[in-house]
Formats: structure tokens, C-alpha cells, sequence
């Protein structure tokens, strides 16, 4: 039930109890730093709102008035009430700043958030952080159902209800066997990838929808056949280099492949396969806390 227009604000119960404590309004508008003047504005208003005089001043300072006292009485038993929430709203906060619940695709969750964490670690080392790793389309999903904080995806645009925001760019490229044809020649258009039956992630992916996006603008009308889906960027690696099929997957997935020379990655012609992955969290919302400081980590690096 709302409460009575004529009970005054806690700052104004707490100064009153000042006032008695320490004898003097100056002293008591000390305490609280603020001016005497806005002391006795606040104390008037205290007045004109219970309807009856709470102090009486004097040449030696302050006292209370017989209803001041009562007032008295009964605002510390407020105030000290007020304390209490206060505490427990700060415990509530601590819990909340020690765990941290975090979606993020399959290309963020392995090649970028262990670098992230580490640093996380050293700046908040008593937060603990539970990761959930899937394609956009379910990390989305996540943060909208409030089984994470924070999201991170590479699909081009989020969900409704969700606002996103820059954190990274990779590029997607083609892999092949060693002894593969566009291996042997170093490049293939990208008309010819599109024609292509390919190893391919699950719809949802972010990799997938990217893909299929380059293809619907650099070759229209054309949709990339599918050889096999997989849900695993792990397997469908170990698909290509067992000769399956070509995919295109992050850079940053294939890099290590790359180096050893276990898989190719052919020019792709035609293609502007760079790509923006992004942080993702309910529209209308701030980060706080964990959340706040992991993505300022993803920015930084």
C-alpha cells in the first residue's frame, strides 16, 4: 500500500537524528556533508510535513521538541530498518558479482574467450564464470530466456529484444585436403564454391548464415548445396581432411590446421568474407558488475 504523503524521506528522518545526537544543526549538516542552509530547508520541510515544530533552537545549539522526540523515536527504528536493507541489498550485489553466466557461438567460446577469461581472471579473480557454448540462433535464445548475462554471436544481426555491439572481426575461408584440386590451383570463385556440395553447420550457425549471405549477394539465385551438416566445428575439420568436402569456417578455426599444413585454405575469389562477431544482451538493459567488465575485456582485445 503506498504510503502517507506526510512521512517524510529517510535523509531528512537520518538528519533529524543527527541533529539530537550531535546537539547542533551546523554539526549535524557537517556530518551528512551538506550546507547549514540546506540542513534547516531539510528540517522545515520535515516540519511542514508532520505539521508540528521538531526542534527548537537555540543560542547553544539544538534540541528536540517533546514531539520531535517521539518523531525521534520512531525514525530510528526507520532508519535502522533502512540500514538493514541497504546491507542486504549490498550482499545481494556480491552474490550476483561472484557468478557470471555467459553464452557465446562455438568460434567465440574456443578461440577467443580463453583469452578473454584469462584477463577476466586477473582483473576479478572472485568472479566465477559459467560459459554456454552453442550456435547464434541458441546463444540469442539464451540471453532472451535469462540463462545468461551476456552473449556473444557471429551471426550478422541479433535477435529481437536484443541490442548487439562490435567486439571482433575474423573472416571466413575455404578449407580443403592437401590434395585437392583448389589446393593444387590456390583458389576457387566463389561461383564455384556456391556450386559446390559443402560440409556445412547446422541452421542457426553464424558461419552458415554469414556464408549464405556472401552467396546471395556475390551470386544470386544460386543457394550452396548441402553434403553434410554437422553441429561441431571439430568435426567437420576431420570431415575435410578426410576428403568429404571442402567448408568454409572462421579463420580463427582453422589456423592451426593451416600452419601444419593438414588443411588448405584457397583464395576465395569474388568474396568479401570478413565478418563482425558481437556481444549481445537485452535491449533496454546496462551491463553491470562482471558482465560490464568482461565486455570491456572482449572490446580491449
Amino acid at each position: 500500500m503506498p504510503l502517507s504523503p506526510r512521512v517524510p524521506d529517510l535523509a531528512a528522518l537520518d538528519l533529524l537524528l543527527s541533529v539530537i545526537e550531535l546537539g547542533s544543526l551546523g554539526r549535524a549538516a557537517q556530518a551528512h556533508g551538506i550546507s547549514q542552509p540546506s540542513a534547516s530547508s531539510r528540517i522545515r520541510y520535515l516540519e511542514k510535513l508532520v505539521g508540528v515544530p521538531v526542534l527548537e533552537r537555540t543560542t547553544l545549539g539544538s534540541r528536540p521538541t517533546a514531539a520531535g522526540a517521539l518523531i525521534a523515536e520512531w525514525a530510528r527504528a526507520v532508519v535502522d530498518a533502512a540500514g538493514q536493507l541497504d546491507a542486504g541489498i549490498d550482499t545481494l550485489r556480491a552474490q550476483r558479482d561472484s557468478r557470471l553466466r555467459v553464452a557465446a557461438s562455438q568460434t567465440v567460446a574456443e578461440y577467443l574467450f580463453p583469452a578473454w577469461l584469462t584477463r577476466m581472471r586477473a582483473e576479478t579473480p572472485d568472479t566465477t564464470i559459467a560459459l554456454e557454448s552453442g550456435n547464434s540462433t541458441e546463444v540469442c535464445a539464451a540471453v532472451l530466456d535469462g540463462h545468461a548475462s551476456l552473449g556473444f554471436i557471429e551471426s550478422p544481426r541479433a535477435a529481437r529484444g536484443l541490442q548487439s555491439h562490435p567486439v571482433a572481426r575474423d573472416h571466413l575461408v575455404v578449407v580443403v585436403p592437401p590434395q585437392h584440386r583448389w589446393a593444387r590451383r590456390g583458389s576457387v570463385t566463389l561461383a564455384e564454391l556456391a556450386a559446390t556440395p559443402l560440409i556445412q553447420r547446422e541452421s542457426g550457425s553464424g558461419t552458415r548464415t554469414w556464408f549464405e549471405r556472401a552467396v546471395a549477394t556475390g551470386a544470386p539465385g544460386t543457394r550452396p548445396p548441402v553434403a553434410l551438416e554437422l553441429s561441431s566445428t571439430t568435426a567437420i575439420k576431420s570431415a575435410v581432411a578426410s576428403g568429404v568436402g571442402p567448408a568454409v569456417l572462421s579463420s580463427l578455426a582453422v589456423a592451426a590446421e593451416v600452419t601444419a599444413g593438414t588443411l588448405v585454405s584457397p583464395t576465395i575469389i569474388g568474396a568479401d568474407l570478413t565478418r563482425t562477431l558481437r556481444a549481445v544482451w537485452p535491449t533496454g538493459q546496462q551491463l553491470t558488475g562482471p558482465a560490464r567488465d568482461l565486455y570491456a575485456i572482449a572490446r580491449r582485445a
